[in-house]
C-alpha cells in the first residue's frame, strides 16, 4: 500500500458518526431478519456454554461443536447473566465489528489518507451487512477473528515499532483462538513483518505465540483437555460424515453462488483496478490471496466465510477511488454517494420480519397443522418449554436430529455430548454407547422430511429401536413424537 496525495475537497463526515450509522443498520439486520429468534448455531453454543458456566461441564465434555471454547464462554456468560437470549451476543458482536471498522479506517488513513479512510468505512461497513456475507450472523466467530486480524494488521504492518509488532502478534493469537482459519490472515502478516526486517518478524511471531499460549493456559486451567481441543476442534471435522464432507458438484455450485451470484461482484471492478495500478506483490494482495485460499481449502463456502475477503477488498477499493479523485478530478461526494447506493444492503427481510412480528398477536397456532422445522423456531421453543415443565431438573433429554433450540429451551442436559446430529463414524459410535449406558428420561423424535433425508439411516434405525424397546409414547407436538422412559 502506498500513500497517494489527493486534491479532493474535504468530506465533512466524521468517521465515528459514519460507523454509528452503519452499526445502527447492522442492528436492524441482526435483530429483524426473519426469523426473529435465536439461530440454530447460537442455540448450540449457548447450550454448551450453559453446561460450562452453570453445570461445570467444560467443552468438550458438556457438548460438542467444532468451535472455539471462547465463543462458548461468551454465550455461557450471557446465559448466566441474562438467561436464554440472543440479544446480548449480537450486541457484543456489533460492538466488536464496529471496532474492526474503526481500525480499518485507521489503516486506510495511515497508508492512503483521511478521506480514503471514510471511503474504506463505507465499503467495509456496508458489505459486512450483506446477506451474501452473513450480515445477520454478527454473533458468530468470524466477527471476533476478523476484528482481531484487522487489529493485528494495524499494529504489526502499519505500526513502525517492535512494540507494536508484538501487540499485533497478540491480536493475531487471539484471532486464532476464535477460529483456526485465522491462520490465513496471520500468514501474510508473518511474511511481511519478516520482509520489513527480521527483528520485527521475530517480535510479531513472539506475540502470536504468546497470545496463543495464554489462551492454551486458560484452557488448561479451565480443565479443557488438549486432546479434546485438537480432536473435536480439528480432526473430527474432516472425512466422511463431517461438516466439510460434500461432493465436488456441491462445492462448485457454492463457489459460484458465493463469488459470482452475490453482492461480492460489486468489489471486482475496483479490485481489478488495484491489481493494474499496483503491479508488485504487496501486503493487500498477499492478504487477499491467503484468505481466498483458506475459503477454498475449507470448501464449505458459507456466507460468513466471505467476510474474510472484505477488509482487503475494501482497502483496495478505497485506494482506487482515491486514485480516481486525485488523477481524474472525479467529484468525491458523488462517488461516496454512489458507493452507499450500490453497497447498501438490498434486503427487505427486516420489513417482512417486523410486519410478521406486528401480526403475531392475531395468529393462532394449530398444533396439528404447524411443524417445528428449522423455520419455526418459536414452535421449537414451545416444545422445549413443555419438556422443561414435564421433567425434573436432574432428568436427561435427548432430542434426535437438528433440535438444538429444543434442547436449549428445555434446560435439560443431553445424555451425550453429541446432542446435535454429527455423523462421523466416531460420533455415531459414541452416541450409541451414551444412549445405551445412560438412557434419557425423554427422547424427542422428529417426523420432518429433513430428519429422514439428512440423518444417517443406521442412526435413525438405532433410535427407533431404542424407543420401541424402552420407551412409551407420551405425546405428539408440532410434528415431534415425545417418548418417556418406561415399559409400554
Amino acid at each position: 500500500m502506498q500513500a497517494v496525495t489527493t486534491n479532493w475537497k474535504n468530506i465533512s463526515v466524521k468517521p465515528i458518526t459514519l460507523i454509528c450509522i452503519i452499526s445502527m443498520i447492522q442492528l436492524v439486520v441482526a435483530f429483524f431478519t426473519d426469523p426473529i429468534a435465536i439461530t440454530f448455531d447460537e442455540s448450540m453454543w449457548q447450550y454448551i456454554g450453559r453446561n460450562w458456566i452453570r453445570n461445570g461441564m467444560v467443552p468438550y465434555q458438556g457438548g460438542v461443536d467444532n468451535k472455539s471454547p471462547l465463543i462458548f464462554l461468551i454465550f455461557g456468560i450471557s446465559e448466566r447473566i441474562f438467561g436464554i437470549n440472543y440479544w446480548f451476543p449480537r450486541l457484543l458482536g456489533v460492538a466488536v465489528q464496529s471496532l474492526g471498522i474503526y481500525y480499518l479506517y485507521k489503516i486506510a488513513v495511515k497508508t492512503i489518507n483521511q478521506q480514503a479512510g471514510i471511503v474504506a468505512i463505507s465499503f467495509y461497513g456496508l458489505s459486512l451487512i450483506w446477506h451474501s456475507s452473513g450480515g445477520k450472523y454478527v454473533s458468530y466467530t468470524e466477527t471476533y477473528a476478523l476484528t482481531s486480524i484487522i487489529l493485528a494488521v494495524y499494529f504489526s504492518i502499519v505500526g513502525d515499532s517492535n512494540k507494536n509488532a508484538f501487540i499485533g502478534g497478540l491480536f493475531a493469537g487471539l484471532g486464532l483462538g476464535f477460529r483456526l482459519t485465522a491462520i490465513f490472515g496471520i500468514l501474510p502478516l508473518l511474511l511481511f513483518t519478516f520482509k520489513r526486517n527480521s527483528k520485527s518478524g521475530l517480535v510479531f511471531l513472539a506475540g502470536a505465540l504468546s497470545g496463543t499460549g495464554i489462551l492454551l493456559v486458560f484452557a488448561g486451567i479451565a480443565g479443557i483437555q488438549m486432546t479434546d481441543l485438537v480432536f473435536f476442534g480439528v480432526v473430527d471435522n474432516f472425512g466422511s460424515g463431517s461438516a466439510t464432507a460434500h461432493p465436488l458438484t456441491w462445492k462448485v455450485q457454492r463457489f459460484a453462488d458465493g463469488f459470482f451470484y452475490s453482492e461480492i461482484i460489486l468489489f471486482y471492478p475496483a479490485v481489478i483496478g488495484y491489481f493494474i495500478l499496483v503491479r508488485k506483490l504487496d501486503f493487500l494482495k498477499a492478504w487477499l490471496g491467503c484468505e481466498f485460499l483458506g475459503i477454498c481449502l475449507l470448501g464449505m463456502f458459507d456466507r460468513s466465510h466471505f467476510k474474510n475477503l472484505l477488509p482487503a477488498f475494501s482497502l483496495m477499493s478505497a485506494f482506487v477511488v482515491n486514485y480516481l479523485i486525485a488523477h481524474h478530478q472525479l467529484p468525491p461526494k458523488i462517488l461516496l454517494l454512489g458507493i452507499w447506493i450500490a453497497f447498501f444492503p438490498k434486503t427487505f427481510e427486516p420489513l417482512y420480519a417486523i410486519k410478521k412480528l406486528l401480526n403475531s398477536g392475531n395468529s393462532q397456532i394449530n398444533p396439528d397443522a404447524n411443524r417445528a422445522d428449522e423455520e419455526h423456531v418459536d414452535l421449537k421453543k414451545t416444545i422445549g418449554l413443555w419438556i422443561r415443565s414435564h421433567t425434573a431438573p436432574g432428568e436427561k433429554v435427548y432430542v434426535a436430529g437438528y433440535g438444538a433450540e429444543i434442547q436449549l429451551y428445555s434446560e435439560r442436559v443431553s445424555p451425550s455430548i453429541y446432542f446435535n446430529v454429527t455423523q462421523t463414524s466416531y460420533a455415531i459410535k459414541k452416541l450409541f454407547q451414551d444412549l445405551v449406558s445412560d438412557k434419557p428420561a425423554m427422547v424427542v423424535l422428529p417426523l420432518s422430511q429433513k430428519y429422514t433425508q439428512a440423518v444417517n439411516a443406521d442412526l435413525r434405525g438405532f433410535i427407533d429401536s431404542l424407543t420401541v424397546r424402552y420407551y412409551k409414547l407420551d405425546t405428539c407436538m408440532y410434528n415431534y413424537k415425545i417418548f418417556r422412559l418406561g415399559r409400554r
